[in-house]
């Protein structure tokens, strides 16, 4: 029963990994593999690799997709955990049943390891019940906490980004260059900083040229990254192209604002600091220090008073 659970537990972890990272948007890595494929600049045994595992992929996502459709109530509003997906980078029609889908295989895998464990250990009616909430419980909230923690680790490199990318933006706009052409300049240029803003910068560069109005176009920017800062930066683009004031002088005053609140978030981190080294100092680095300068005292305190008796 033991190496029953323990092979369960392991194939559930694989499937909600593996749903997630197949879920994930495709890198630019990925997409030129894909192309040295197509010219036929790799050898037939790498293709017939990856034509095994983009087949294995698509058996997975059928599974997870049939289980999530499955479970998708019409009642329910999932506008929500769709807006999660979208600022943790899943923006796929296919994400959210993907995602329910792992959350319910998995919430039932981790259920049965519970009651596997349960009856391994001999536990009676009541703690194998415990147990298997637990474990249902735990497989049920394990997706939602990577999703979030996925969200917030994107937020928090566009925000790390965004005061450079404001300060080229200021520049080019200075320069004389249009407002769309700016945005797709500084697109080009942040790529090589970072990656996940110059993405967004170019969906927006992409909505605008289908057709989208801008002020929409910048609106869908702010729903998709989910950044206060970004937001606010829309709203202040918005708002000046509106009422027909310098677009300059407003981005140059933004961008004073985000390079000053920027250096606020430094300054509280490096306050916090002093805090946060208190628990490890009294934890790990205090008792070997102890260890280390009362040891020899008490060593020899002890072979004094044993020498007097």
């Amino acid at each position: 029963m033991l190496y029953l659970a323990a092979l369960s537990a392991a194939l559930a972890a694989g499937l909600v990994a593996y749903g997630l990272s197949q879920a994930a948007p495709v890198r630019a890595p990925q997409r030129m593999h894909d192309r040295m494929a197509e010219l036929g600049l790799e050898d037939s045994t790498e293709l017939e690799r990856q034509g095994r595992r983009l087949e294995q992929r698509r058996k997975v996502e059928q599974l997870l997709m049939v289980v999530g459709q499955q479970l998708k109530e019409r009642e329910v509003d999932y506008g929500p955990l769709r807006e999660r997906l979208i600022h943790a980078g899943y923006r796929s029609t296919s994400s959210l049943a993907l995602f329910l889908g792992i959350r319910a295989l998995l919430t039932a895998g981790m259920c049965f390891v519970g009651i596997s464990l349960a009856a391994a250990n001999g536990f009676g009616g009541a703690l194998m019940t415990v147990t298997a909430i637990w474990g249902a419980g735990a497989g049920w909230l394990v997706p939602g906490f990577v999703l979030g923690t996925r969200a917030t680790a994107r937020k928090k490199e566009i925000q790390l980004a965004l005061p450079d990318a404001l300060d080229l933006l200021v520049i080019c706009v200075e320069a004389g260059l249009a407002l769309n052409q700016a945005l797709l300049r500084v697109a080009k240029e942040v790529r090589h900083v970072n990656v996940l803003l110059s993405e967004e910068l170019g969906v927006t560069n992409f909505q605008i040229r289908a057709g989208i109005p801008r002020e929409e176009a910048l609106k869908n920017l702010a729903d998709r990254t989910g950044v206060p800062d970004v937001r606010t930066l829309v709203t202040t683009m918005i708002q000046t192209d509106r009422f027909g004031t310098s677009i300059a002088k407003s981005l140059r005053v933004h961008a004073d604002t985000l390079r000053l609140k920027r250096k606020q978030r430094a300054e509280e981190a490096a306050a916090k600091t002093t805090i946060k080294i208190v628990f490890p100092l009294a934890l790990c680095v205090f008792p070997a220090l102890f260890v280390v300068v009362l040891c020899p005292a008490l060593i020899q305190m002890y072979q004094t008073l044993s020498s007097i008796q």
